[in-house]
């Protein structure tokens, strides 16, 4: 028969726990209507100034621009993984993770090296943990991401790719639809694809963007020249794209840490609904087998009586 102690120990646990983690999942949702407020904000800049750069370059006519231009020869790849400070977030850390571990694996068996940006705790912790000294890492912001913070990644991977450090440089993040679903998103940062910038005149959404017509603009007349202008809208471009990278993930990191603290929750409370009904079905056999004792004491004294 099961300990009847030990049973309530337990029960205190779970409702220890549950209470832990319908608070946090309280917090989340309190945290994510700033966040994707935060996220939402940066769209409409990060879209015009797509579309300005987009027809910018159109008007330039060519692709002499070093962040444009493709390398000659595929020698080493940056990725740039964003992801969490903390943990119990379900498998938000754990995707981008392992597989930007398994596509660095798969570079070096073919010769070409690699490095990774980590933006997080979590991810600086697994790769030094897996002996990979990532190039630069960013600590203790991931909820709350700084414009500085951006630039500094934005500024690193445009010197180097310009520098023929790295032939490629991807980011790895997750996107936040809405308050309660994320995406998984791995985009190519640089070089910049022409038809990447490629963008409707309309406001657009991430899922419709591969469903309508990609429209250029190109009637403006530049002073100074529209190869010098988009000299400065491509850096600018590129901070952006980080700095929205960032703002996104933390709102997809709030979400995924309500979703894995609810789903927590649901699971402490159906526990302890099983365990709540084991204990009541054990102790009432407990009683009844010491009200037989009872009786079963009583009649042995007045037989003997």
């Amino acid at each position: 028969m099961a300990n009847l102690h030990d049973m309530q120990r337990r029960m205190d646990s779970i409702k220890s726990t549950t209470q832990m983690t319908r608070t946090m999942a309280t917090i989340s949702t309190a945290r994510i209507r700033h966040a994707l407020e935060r996220a939402e904000e940066a769209m409409p800049y990060k879209d015009a100034l797509t579309r300005m750069l987009a027809n910018v370059a159109g008007a330039a006519g060519d692709d002499t621009h070093p962040l444009l231009m493709e390398h000659s020869r595929m020698l080493k790849v940056l990725f740039i993984l964003i992801a969490s400070d903390r943990g119990l977030a379900g498998s938000f850390n754990g995707i981008p993770e392992r597989q930007v571990e398994h596509e660095m694996a798969e570079l070096e068996a073919k010769g070409i090296a690699s490095e990774v940006i980590t933006c997080g705790r979590k991810p600086s912790e697994y790769f030094a943990f897996h002996g990979i000294t990532p190039a630069m890492t960013f600590i203790g912001i991931s909820s709350e991401p700084t414009q500085d913070e951006a630039d500094r990644i934005a500024t690193f991977v445009m010197d180097g790719y310009i520098a023929g450090d790295f032939d490629l440089v991807k980011i790895y993040y997750w996107h936040a639809k809405s308050r309660v679903d994320q995406t998984y998103v791995a985009e190519q940062l640089l070089p910049i694809s022409r038809s990447d910038l490629m963008m409707p005149n309309k406001p657009r959404s991430r899922e419709a963007l591969g469903e309508i017509e990609h429209v250029l603009e190109t009637e403006f007349e530049f002073d100074p020249s529209a190869t010098e202008v988009l000299g400065y809208l491509i850096p600018a471009y590129v901070r952006t794209v980080v700095y929205h990278a960032l703002l996104d993930s933390a709102a997809a990191e709030h979400g995924a840490r309500r979703r894995a603290m609810q789903s927590a929750t649901d699971n402490g409370e159906e526990a302890l609904e099983v365990l709540s009904r084991t204990y009541n079905r054990v102790r009432q056999g407990s009683i009844t087998a010491e009200l037989n004792e009872i009786i079963g004491g009583a009649s042995a004294l007045e037989e003997n009586a």
